[in-house]
């Protein structure tokens, strides 16, 4: 009787297309989109042709080009939040309750206006001396006792280049002091570090320096600064302006008075116990040590043996150092510490966060580097495509190198200065950029791409010395950013093909012409201008036209 059985279940052609909802990440390859698309690869590989993407099956892409693929085949992009940092905290730390801690102050201002000179008498110290260039090098961090209290200072550097740097030292500061020079008034770097603490939202006194110079004008200083919005309380602004000179401390007491001021309106407060959270201001390579970094914590309190995760870096601390280089068990919040246990150097501004979860932190750590992995490859391969189209003929050379320098601070300020050098003949390319010194591994990679290497207050090991002299690789060796810049500018100018100029040195006018059955013919010619040299390039024209060009014998 099975033939009576109608059948039950009739297969229904799809009327309209699905539309799905398509997670997408940070960044992932083509297979885990189709995946999710719930397309075949060669399906989707070939739809993404048809909208001018090329891409294998293992690329990965970043997030902008998966949802514009994901609307234009017509379904629905819904952007994944990375659930790995569940143990994350906000960037910028507030707490409302918990015990009042120190300030965390900012001294910003232009080059030579007497940033560190001021922490210096603050500190009763003296550290402006051992600088090349009288330019900070490295970030400072100090906690200070004043009458009033602890305040904790960071000394960013002034130079143009560590932009970067001190756009993050804004973010972990509560209060910026702006030093602006009374003789000077306001330079660039003084309008970039007032930009700083306005993106920051950070409230700023100004320092009036070097009021015991003859030519000090502090009213030009206020108008100044009233023009970039910078209003003094006496104008009925609400910006507190402080005339000190940190030569003889006049004023200085006065100014630690206003941060405290300052600082109690705040309310600034913290928890001195649990997990710690904090901010690398810098990292380096220690020969002896290993990674090191210098962290400012924020909340909680760093100890002796936490597992820490910082940025892409994990570790343990295996050792605490408080600013003079003693070592410490413990740091509370607002404290600057150098630690040492890192699985590698990390980045200036990176989160540091403590946990007691050891796996935790290797797999977020992990997650992180294969991410940021990832999204250096996706900008590699845009770079790649666009120049490999943008300069068909290729005319543009390019010089590499390969940067080591001793701190990461000064790497990232390093590396963002070379990259703004414009040449429009000549392009650079920063082939690896490290902390530490120079290795072996180092010269082999630059062997390999033919790179120059530089070293920012970091020498050659053995090894590597011998490796450069016997391949004769260009190396140059710098302590100020400035000479370092200048030199790469100068040469990318020397890479630029030599201009041929052609000079007329004489002029002689052909009267006769012998023949000689051993020379040819003979000009007879007479002398019109200029000399005429045996063995100089000549041109012989005939009514204006070159006939024949070679070398007068």
């Amino acid at each position: 009787h099975i033939k009576d059985i109608a059948p039950t279940h009739k297969f229904e052609k799809p009327t309209e297309p699905v539309k799905r909802d398509v997670k997408i990440s940070q960044s992932m390859t083509v297979a885990e989109l189709a995946n999710q698309m719930a397309l075949k690869n060669t399906d989707l590989i070939s739809k993404m042709m048809s909208l001018g993407v090329m891409a294998t099956v293992n690329q990965s892409l970043d997030q902008d080009t998966a949802i514009l693929i994901t609307e234009e085949i017509g379904h629905n992009p819904v952007i994944q939040k990375e659930n790995e940092d569940d143990i994350e905290q906000p960037e910028k730390i507030k707490i409302t309750d918990g015990k009042t801690r120190a300030p965390i102050v900012t001294i910003m201002g232009h080059v030579d206006h007497g940033k560190t000179s001021l922490l210096d008498y603050i500190r009763k110290s003296k550290i402006t001396e051992s600088e090349s260039g009288g330019i900070t090098q490295h970030v400072g961090a100090y906690r200070v006792k004043t009458n009033n209290g602890e305040i904790a200072f960071l000394d960013t550097p002034g130079h143009a280049a560590f932009t970067s740097m001190r756009a993050r030292g804004a973010q972990v500061t509560d209060i910026v002091i702006l030093v602006v020079s009374a003789d000077d008034g306001v330079m660039p770097q003084t309008e970039e570090a007032i930009e700083h603490a306005k993106a920051a939202g950070v409230p700023l006194i100004v320092a009036i320096n070097k009021i015991d110079k003859e030519n000090a004008d502090q009213e030009k200083v206020k108008n100044d600064l009233a023009a970039k919005n910078v209003i003094p309380e006496e104008w009925g602004g609400e910006t507190i302006f402080i005339p000190i000179s940190a030569l003889t401390g006049e004023g200085v007491d006065t100014l630690l008075d206003s941060i405290v001021l300052q600082a109690e309106i705040l309310e600034l407060k913290a928890h001195d116990t649990g997990p710690a959270t904090g901010t690398v201001i810098e990292s380096s390579l220690d020969k002896g040590k290993g990674p090191v970094a210098t962290v400012l914590i924020q909340n909680g309190a760093l100890n002796m043996k936490d597992f820490v995760l910082v940025g892409q870096t994990f570790g343990r601390v295996r050792a605490l150092f408080n600013e003079f280089g003693k070592p410490v068990n413990s740091a509370g919040p607002s404290t600057p510490v150098v630690i040492t246990g890192l699985s590698a150097t990390p980045n200036v501004g990176d989160q540091l966060i403590s946990t007691d979860d050891e796996k935790k932190v290797k797999e977020i750590a992990s997650t992180r580097e294969k991410k940021q992995k990832e999204i250096d490859m996706q900008s590699k391969q845009k770079n790649f495509s666009i120049e490999s189209f943008g300069d068909a003929n290729g005319t543009k050379k390019i010089i590499n190198y390969l940067v080591k320098t001793d701190v990461q601070g000064s790497c990232e300020a390093i590396l963002n200065s070379l990259q703004s050098i414009e040449n429009p003949d000549v392009g650079l390319e920063i082939i690896y950029s490290g902390v530490g010194g120079i290795t072996e591994s180092d010269i082999n990679l630059a062997l390999s791409a033919q790179a120059h290497v530089i070293g920012f207050n970091v020498r050659a090991d053995s090894k590597a010395k011998k490796l450069i002299e016997s391949h004769d690789i260009p190396l140059q060796y710098f302590s100020i950013i400035y000479d370092l810049i200048d030199a790469v500018k100068f040469d990318l100018s020397g890479e630029l093909e030599p201009e041929v100029k052609e000079e007329i040195i004489g002029i002689a006018t052909v009267k006769d012409v012998f023949r000689s059955s051993k020379l040819g013919a003979i000009a007879g010619t007479i002398v019109s201008e200029g000399i005429i040299q045996k063995d100089q390039p000549i041109r012989v024209l005939r009514e204006n036209t070159v006939i024949y060009e070679g070398e007068l014998e």
